[in-house]
């Protein structure tokens, strides 16, 4: 390893998906240092399922000095407000920070999974919105790099009974032929926008890949890594302090 990756605390990022578990070491530049590894997540997915799980796929990456993870819910002060992908009461305000902090014995910021990816993808320019295409659809929307109050689209209805989970989620696409699973998410594309009028919007998550359509202009497939890699900036005090506001939080320093 350089010199220059050796200067500043090493990362372990952490992106919880519905249906699969991710994780790296990155630099102070973001950049991986060591394995990606993945697992999937365990079904049914229960908090001290979960942490196990983490335990398990991170036992190979141990040369670090602090946590970030990425969580499909909402997140508030370090605790799940909501799991949807992970049935069960237990979640409702669980620790999840503060139980990784102490199990790992490192500090841990923890964030909804769609803001931690967009914090690596967006350009930190104008009014930035970043869609994650995978189990469900994940939101996170930015105001010149300023992650706004978190919206969570996933539930709300766009149309004849259906949340946007329901209309361009995993479950969907599998059920439908791929055009049509297209014409849906250049929908969402459409609807996002009346509601939102955003500069440029990303589409990121696994099933990205398989959107085909030809997309409007300022409407862009982003890598799914930065799932992981926008973890680093969890840890940029500016960034943080604009996380926070009730959203998230901070174990272990």
């Amino acid at each position: 390893m350089s010199e220059s990756t050796t200067q500043q605390p090493l990362t372990l990022a952490i992106d919880v998906g519905g249906t699969g578990l991710k994780a790296s070491v990155l630099d102070e530049s973001g950049k991986m240092v060591e394995k990606h590894v993945r697992m999937p997540t365990p079904n049914p997915c229960t908090p001290d399922i979960l942490v196990e799980a983490l335990t398990k796929l991170t036992a190979a990456l141990t040369s670090y000095e602090r946590i970030s993870i990425g969580f499909p819910g909402v997140v508030r002060d370090g605790a799940i407000v909501t799991a949807p992908h992970f049935k069960g009461k237990a979640w409702r305000d669980f620790p999840l920070a503060n139980t990784l902090a102490r199990r790992f014995g490192k500090p841990v910021r923890l964030l909804n999974d769609a803001e931690v990816q967009g914090l690596g993808i967006i350009k930190g320019q104008g009014l930035e919105v970043v869609l994650t295409l995978g189990t469900g659809l994940g939101s996170a929307v930015f105001s010149n790099g300023t992650l706004t109050p978190h919206l969570e689209l996933a539930h709300h209805p766009i149309g004849k009974g259906e949340t946007y989970n329901d209309y361009v989620g995993n479950a969907a696409r599998l059920a439908l032929s791929s055009r049509r699973w297209n014409r849906r998410v250049l929908k969402v594309i459409k609807v996002v926008h009346a509601l939102l009028h955003y500069d440029v919007l990303y589409l990121g998550g696994g099933n990205a890949a398989k959107v085909t359509v030809t997309l409007p202009d300022n409407v862009h497939i982003a890598s799914n890594d930065a799932g992981i890699t926008g973890g680093i900036r969890l840890w940029d005090e500016a960034v943080w302090s604009g996380a926070l506001g009730g959203r998230a939080a901070s174990s272990g320093r």
